[in-house]
C-alpha cells in the first residue's frame, strides 16, 4: 500500500454477483386452468435456495400486464409483465404455457406471435395439458411429436394432422419443445424441466416440498378406462414390493423374485404391476436405479464403479448404457453439469 494509498477511504470490496436467475415465463391469458398455473407457480414461484434449489423469477405475461384475468372458480390472476419481456429471455431460460379449458376459444394474436418469436429465438417452450392446442395454433408442433390430455388426444390429431400425437406418453420433448399430458402430467413434466437444468437433487427438494413423487414412470395407459376394482391385497403387496426394492436397489432383483416376494406367479405380478404403474417391473427398476445413480452423482464422491454397485447396475458398463438411453448423457458428466459444490451437499452421503 502506498501512501497516497492510505489516505484514501477504506471501500469494502463490491461482492461477485451469483448467478442470474433461470428466468420462467408463464404466459397469461383468457381461458387459462388455474391448477396449472398454481402447479407452474408452486414448482418456479418459492424461494427454496436454503434447501440447495437455484433461484428463479417467475413473471406472469400477459399482452395487458394491467388487467386481472379471470378463472374458472372465482379465481383471478394478476398478470405482472409484459409479452415483450419474453423477448429478453435467452435459451437458458422458459416459457410456460398453462392448459386452456376450451381447445375451440380463440386465442390473443399477441401470445401466439410472443411464442413463435421465443421459439425461433431458442428458448425452450413447455406446454400443459391442453396447452399443447396452443402451440398447434401458432405452428410449433408442425412435425413434431406432442402429447396432451387422453381425452383430448384423437381431438389434437384429427385438428392438426401434421402432428405426431403420442397418445400414452405423460410427457415428450421434441427439439426444445415440450407437451404433456392432462393434469397431474404437468407437475411431472414442471419437475422434469428442473431437473434436466439444475439436476435430480433440485427437482427432488422441490417435490418433498409438494409431498410428491420426483418422477413416476409409466404412461397415461394406466389412466384412460377405469380399472377393475382388484382385491386390497393386490394393491398392497404392489406397493410393498416397490418399496423393498427401492430399501434393496443395489440386490439383484428379477420378475421372479418380485413375484415371490408378492405372492404371485411372475406372469401374474407382472400384469398387475403395469396395470398398477403403467410400466413394467424391470422398465420401472431401470429407472429406480437412474434416479439413484444421479443424486449419488450429485451429492458424493464414490468412484463410478461405487455408484454403480450401490444403485444396483452391477457395473459401470451397464450404468453408462442406462444413463445414455435414459438421459442421453455419460455418468461422467452428469456429475461434472450438477455435482454440488465441496461442502454444500444437502444430504448425507
Amino acid at each position: 500500500m502506498t501512501a497516497i494509498d492510505a489516505l484514501l477511504p477504506h471501500v469494502p470490496p463490491t461482492p461477485s454477483p451469483g448467478p442470474r436467475p433461470q428466468r420462467i415465463a408463464l404466459l397469461s391469458f383468457p381461458g387459462v386452468r388455474a391448477f396449472d398455473i398454481s402447479v407452474i407457480t408452486e414448482v418456479w414461484g418459492s424461494d427454496r435456495t436454503p434447501r440447495g434449489v437455484p433461484p428463479f423469477e417467475l413473471r406472469r405475461a400477459a399482452a395487458d400486464p394491467h388487467t386481472p384475468i379471470p378463472l374458472r372458480g372465482g379465481l383471478t390472476l394478476a398478470p405482472d409483465t409484459p409479452l415483450t419481456w419474453l423477448d429478453d429471455l435467452t435459451p437458458t431460460d422458459l416459457v410456460l404455457v398453462p392448459g386452456i379449458e376450451d381447445p375451440d376459444a380463440d386465442l390473443p394474436d399477441p401470445v401466439l406471435d410472443a411464442l413463435r418469436r421465443a421459439h425461433t429465438a431458442g428458448i425452450p417452450v413447455a406446454s400443459l395439458c391442453a396447452g399443447a392446442f396452443v402451440l398447434a395454433r401458432a405452428g410449433l408442433l408442425d412435425g413434431r411429436r406432442a402429447v396432451t390430455h387422453w381425452h383430448l388426444a384423437r381431438t389434437l390429431a384429427t385438428r392438426h394432422p401434421e402432428i405426431q400425437v403420442e397418445p400414452d406418453a405423460l410427457f415428450v420433448e421434441d427439439t426444445g419443445i415440450w407437451t404433456s399430458a392432462g393434469t397431474a402430467a404437468g407437475i411431472d413434466l414442471c419437475l422434469h424441466l428442473v431437473r434436466t437444468a439444475h439436476g435430480a437433487e433440485a427437482a427432488a427438494a422441490i417435490a418433498r416440498a409438494m409431498v410428491t413423487a420426483p418422477f413416476r414412470t409409466g404412461t397415461q395407459a394406466q389412466f384412460i378406462e377405469h380399472p377393475t376394482p382388484r382385491a386390497d391385497r393386490d394393491a398392497d403387496a404392489m406397493a410393498a414390493v416397490r418399496a423393498h426394492a427401492l430399501a434393496h436397489l443395489d440386490e439383484p432383483h428379477t420378475v421372479a423374485t418380485l413375484a415371490a416376494r408378492a405372492g404371485m406367479s411372475p406372469r401374474s405380478f407382472a400384469r398387475h404391476f403395469q396395470a398398477t404403474t403403467g410400466t413394467t417391473p424391470l422398465h420401472w427398476l431401470i429407472g429406480q436405479r437412474v434416479a439413484a445413480a444421479q443424486k449419488l452423482l450429485e451429492l458424493t464422491d464414490h468412484p463410478l464403479p461405487e455408484v454403480a454397485r450401490r444403485a444396483g447396475f452391477g457395473s459401470e458398463v451397464t450404468m453408462r448404457q442406462h444413463f445414455a438411453s435414459h438421459l442421453a448423457t455419460s455418468p461422467r458428466d452428469y456429475r461434472n453439469a450438477f455435482r454440488h459444490p465441496a461442502g454444500n451437499s444437502p444430504i448425507a452421503p
